[in-house]
């Protein structure tokens, strides 16, 4: 076993990295660029080497620094997390060259499986089962085009090279293809530098099902059971769940065995992942897997031509498609290991120090079950736009850092850390476990409700919406389920304009009584010995004005909003910091944390924001609106579609902006004449920064 590695990574996978090399007795040194100085991830290694600016590419992705740095260290090998360098094969195979142990698979495996359009024709001659697809060389755009048609609409774009969603595009017909192409090859070449694509038929009710598979340097090969990652939005994975929903266990052994034939096909060593899509003719199951289920053409059909995989056409039950390989550890591991009891860090630690896998496949069990949340910055009500900002508030369910059990959060952040636009906007993965699909849904909602975060946006309450939408809760479960519940999912207010007034009003009231402290005569909060005293209070909720009446009565408060019915208010503040209110019917016991004039309220029916309003300070403001239209995030201009004297509809496509690596597309948020292009391609803008001025059209 090694005695100190480099981690050449960031964020969470270096913290989780670190708890594992720390729990076996080895040394790690950190690296990190200058927006990370102060990191989490630096503070858990013995030691950390600056190697650049805040960029990836002028850090993180400069891997002669990193193999300097180990070898000045004194590391003997380098793990590489997942992104940046995890699956590059000139990195893998410089860390060889300079006598360092690369903690991941043999450059060459990297290489082979690292091009999506090669590893399917390396799975093909391996018989392991492909979508309907084009993977071929030739690039050109007519030609995509003609296969996009031939293989019938709906396809998926991808790029060769890519992963983690980037570079990938559904279409759904044919005069849309041109402009999804030139998008996916933009994202391609910016985030892998290779904008070669592939088109594969888009299955209808996809399930996404992985294998997570493991060989050591002695050539052996198992299989660690397996993952759903169905649930995604933008083709990125939001809740991953092991062992699969409805998986047989003649599924489970097929599925397994064919990802470890794809394994051996390349000589695989260590952590990796087989990426399948299995089909599901009959409904949203796996049922009929046992009795109609066939890896790859039904009898008699075979593989189209032209570089295309075997057709589904006339299939009964589940069929399973490979998809890709992904050539080290996934952020969704922590499943499989909630499942197994085992490590999967140390695994890799042990494979790559050339000792045998720890167990064989009949040695392996999976018990109970475990679901992962990835905790994002990120904005679901406005098509997942990425958000930034301080974690002014983070406070997470009683967890052990990664170690297995009930509850576990793994991140990479602390209270007061900044999100910044130059990283992956995920904040924290949460894993539960439970003896039951149903045991470990249960827990996950409770573990969600207990999360705390204010300072930047994030995906928490829309987490909990889809664990309670009928399809997640009963498995029924596909790629487009998020679409498919978006009523349930998207613009929801579960604890209510009122019920949220309620509960600001209530802290402010305890806040005031807190300040003031017990003497009568000193109180300002309306008490009179004789007659009812009233206050008015402005708020804004939703991006409306609310305003709250509040009356002290002799035997307590009274709340009016707006122009409601007035209804006592009942406030009590709980042993643990949280408050109990009461009102109009209603109670929530919340907690309520104030930043500047916000006040954010975290219940258990989900969380609302409620600006308290300075009316005096706020005047004036919006008087000198200039109609234009801003950056929803801070990012780089890709692409202006429009020039000044242009007329635009309401949603008509007028930019594209790249941030935490990903593109999106800016939509004008009204009919208009464009009056002024402020920014040009290239250009790095702040959120809020006008793009463009939008002027009226004329009548």
């Amino acid at each position: 076993m090694f005695t100190k590695i480099l981690i050449a990574n960031r964020g969470e996978i270096a913290c989780r990295v670190a708890a594992t090399a720390r729990r076996l007795g080895l040394k790690t040194v950190a690296v990190y660029s200058d927006a990370d100085a102060h990191a989490k991830h630096v503070m858990a290694c013995d030691e950390a080497v600056h190697v650049g600016g805040s960029a990836p590419k002028e850090s993180y992705l400069q891997w002669q620094r990193i193999i300097d740095a180990a070898q000045a260290t004194g590391a003997q090998a380098i793990h590489p997390g997942y992104g940046f360098l995890s699956e590059n094969e000139d990195f893998a195979q410089a860390c060889a060259d300079a006598g360092l142990v690369f903690i991941g698979p043999p450059a060459s495996a990297i290489k082979d499986m690292g091009l999506k359009a090669e590893s399917k024709r390396l799975m093909e001659a391996a018989g392991v089962p492909l979508v309907p697809g084009y993977h071929g060389a030739d690039q050109d755009p007519a030609l995509l085009r003609r296969e996009a048609d031939r293989i019938g609409y709906p396809v998926l774009i991808k790029a060769s090279a890519g992963g983690g969603g980037k570079g990938m595009r559904a279409v759904e017909k044919a005069e849309d293809f041109a402009a999804a192409l030139e998008s996916c090859q933009r994202e391609a070449i910016n985030s892998f530098g290779d904008d070669a694509v592939l088109i594969e038929k888009y299955v209808q009710r996809p399930r996404h099902i992985e294998i997570q598979v493991f060989g050591d340097t002695h050539g052996n090969c198992v299989y660690l059971f397996e993952r759903d990652c169905s649930v995604q939005r933008r083709h990125q994975k939001v809740l991953e769940e092991a062992p699969a929903p409805g998986m047989t266990e003649s599924l489970r052994q097929q599925m397994g065995e064919t990802a470890v034939a794809a394994a051996r096909a390349v000589g695989y060593v260590g952590a990796g992942t087989v990426e399948f899509i299995v089909e599901q003719p009959g409904g949203y199951g796996l049922e009929g897997a046992d009795e109609g289920f066939a890896a790859g053409p039904p009898p008699g059909e075979t593989a189209p031509s032209g570089g295309s995989g075997p057709r589904a056409a006339g299939s009964v039950g589940a069929r399973f498609y490979f998809m890709e390989m992904n050539t080290r550890l996934q952020v969704e591991h922590p499943v499989t290991e909630a499942i197994t009891g085992l490590d999967l860090v140390e695994w890799q630690l042990r494979v790559a120090s050339g000792e045998l896998l720890p167990l064989a496949q009949d040695e392996l069990d999976l018990n109970g079950h475990a679901i992962e949340a990835r905790i994002c910055a990120e904005s679901p009500d406005n098509d997942f736009l990425p958000a930034t900002g301080q974690l002014a508030v983070y406070r997470k369910p009683p967890a052990a850092s990664f170690e297995i059990g009930e509850v576990r959060v793994d991140d990479g952040v602390r209270e007061g850390d900044a999100i910044s636009p130059f990283y992956d906007s995920m904040i924290a993965k949460l894993i539960v476990w439970g003896s039951t699909r149903e045991e470990a849904l249960g827990r996950l909602d409770a573990a969600l409700a207990e999360v705390r975060i204010v300072g930047v946006q994030t995906n928490v309450q829309f987490l909990r919406r889809v664990l309670a939408t009928p399809s997640f809760s009963q498995a029924r479960l596909d790629t487009a389920l998020i679409q498919r519940e978006s009523a349930r999912l998207f613009n929801q207010d579960p604890i209510g304009r009122d019920m949220a007034v309620a509960c600001a009003v209530a802290q402010t009231v305890l806040a005031e009584r807190d300040a003031e402290g017990h003497d009568p005569f000193s109180r300002t909060d309306g008490f009179r010995l004789h007659g009812v005293a009233s206050r008015r209070i402005d708020l804004a909720y939703a991006g409306q004005p609310v305003v709250a009446k509040l009356r002290y009565l002799h035997d307590g408060l009274q709340l009016k909003v707006d122009e409601g019915e007035a209804a006592p208010l009942s406030v009590a503040r709980q042993p643990d910091g949280r408050i109990d209110v009461r009102y109009a019917g209603r109670r929530q016991v919340v907690q309520v944390f104030r930043r500047g004039e916000a006040l954010h309220v975290f219940g258990g029916a989900g969380a609302a924001a409620i600006t308290e309003l300075d009316v005096l300070s706020h005047s004036g403001e919006g008087a000198g609106e200039a109609g234009g239209l801003t950056a929803p995030m801070p990012g780089k201009v890709v692409s202006i579609a429009v020039k000044a004297g242009d007329k635009v509809n309401k949603g008509q496509a007028v930019a594209v902006m790249e941030a935490m690596k990903m593109e999106h597309t800016i939509a004008a948020p009204r009919d208009g004449v464009v009056g002024e292009v402020l920014y040009a391609p290239g250009d790095q803008v702040a959120e809020g920064a006008e793009l463009l001025r939008l002027g009226a059209t004329d009548k």
